[in-house]
């Protein structure tokens, strides 16, 4: 066959490390921290089930038909209801939408509103997913530096005056992917000022923030929007199922209806059937009370790899201390390259993402890696974090 020639906007991108990590744990011997999946055992499968033979039986030609692309009229209603009853988010300058999974309101949103050669600031580190979205449309992320509180506020306005055509701010506030802190409320309602003082939009993805196992709860960012700078952009996935990829974003109606025309370009709907049985749940069952039960097996498991990192791991490693999420963040001296003890944890067997490859620059060489809790046993915490502790004794002076 002769060379293919890509496009300019993919030739330069790469597979998404931790989905090229994730082909190794199909052997039952290796041990994963590397997922940011959902534990199986908290799908709804028996409810699931009952409800899609219901749905077959009485709505059967209609679940199977085209829908409306803004997505089925009474889940977005049920969810605007939620957001605006529950979390105070969304005004009557906005409107709900739904999406094929939380990744396509990235998609959606850098469609619309990012030009060739735009800029996006976003945390250092931030989620591979969206940075390789934001690459594929030919804009150029840069990183602000984050602490315990998330995003530095000082940093992000030095950014916003030296940067050219800054077009978007992303931010994932609430149990940040990857290093799993969580944004004060102080400093989402300085970024959001930011924000309307240089007319740049905010892409607040919030994917995880239900899952909180401590603390108090933060209002998102797009509960301050009265000028409709924030686009919000949710999930099913990580508290019902990533398998059926419904999510759904809020945001101003004008830009809505940009947003309905891309999709339109992308996979003209979300499944009507997977949307009615979110649907068909969210009417049935008490999503609240289920997400309880989610909290309850998380909590367990970030609490056994807190305890066992701080028995076991040496100094000067160190390591977050999430409210809630999925992921924890692991540092380890500078001159230690975080891709090369990934790799020797992998040969031990013992399966960890290197922290370069969420850094928007792309630094491979990030004395960092994370750790995700939700999939592994108790068990497999244990196993785990005691080979990271012998491979990292192995390693610093």
């Amino acid at each position: 066959m002769e060379e293919l020639t890509i496009s300019n906007r993919m030739s330069g991108l790469n597979p998404s490390a931790i989905r090229e990590i994730l082909k190794v744990t199909t052997n039952s011997n290796v041990i994963s921290f590397a997922a940011g999946n959902p534990a199986e055992e908290t799908f709804p499968v028996s409810e699931l089930k009952e409800l899609a033979v219901e749905l077959f039986q009485k709505h059967g030609f209609m679940a199977l038909q085209y829908g409306l692309t803004e997505g089925y009229a009474p889940l977005i209603e049920q969810i605007r209801l939620r957001l605006r009853e529950k979390y105070a988010i969304g005004r009557s300058m906005d409107k709900v939408m739904i999406l094929s999974g939380g990744q396509q309101g990235l998609d959606l949103s850098a469609k619309c509103l990012l030009n060739e050669g735009d800029t996006v600031l976003c945390e250092a580190y931030s989620f591979i997913g969206a940075l390789n979205t934001f690459r594929s449309y030919g804009a150029r992320p840069v990183g602000i530096p984050m602490d315990e509180e998330g995003m530095d506020p000082d940093a992000l306005e030095l950014a916003l005056r030296r940067e050219k055509n800054v077009r978007l701010i992303y931010t994932i506030p609430t149990f940040q992917n990857p290093m799993g802190v969580t944004m004060s409320f102080a400093r989402r309602k300085r970024i959001y000022e930011l924000a309307v003082r240089y007319n740049v939009m905010i892409l607040e993805d919030s994917p995880y923030f239900e899952l909180r196992y401590s603390g108090s709860y933060v209002p998102a960012i797009k509960t301050l929007d009265e000028t409709g700078h924030v686009i919000y952009v949710g999930s099913f996935s990580k508290v019902i199922s990533p398998g059926l990829r419904v999510g759904f974003l809020c945001t101003r109606s004008d830009l809505v209806s940009k947003l309905v025309v891309a999709k339109q370009g992308a996979d003209v709907q979300t499944p009507l059937l997977t949307q009615m049985l979110v649907s068909s749940y969210l009417e049935r069952y008490d999503l609240d009370a289920h997400i309880e039960d989610c909290r309850a097996l998380y909590k367990e498991k970030r609490d056994r790899m807190i305890s066992r990192m701080e028995a076991c791991f040496p100094d000067p490693a160190t390591f977050t201390r999430p409210a809630g999420g999925l992921f924890l963040w692991c540092e380890i001296p500078e001159n230690i390259s975080g891709t090369a003890f990934c790799k020797a944890a992998g040969e031990r067997g013992v399966v960890c993402v290197p922290g370069g490859t969420f850094h928007p620059s792309g630094d491979l060489k990030s004395p960092c890696f994370r750790l995700n809790y939700s999939m592994p046993s108790l068990k497999q915490i244990d196993q785990g974090i005691d080979i990271l502790a012998d491979c990292l004794s192995a390693i610093l002076p």
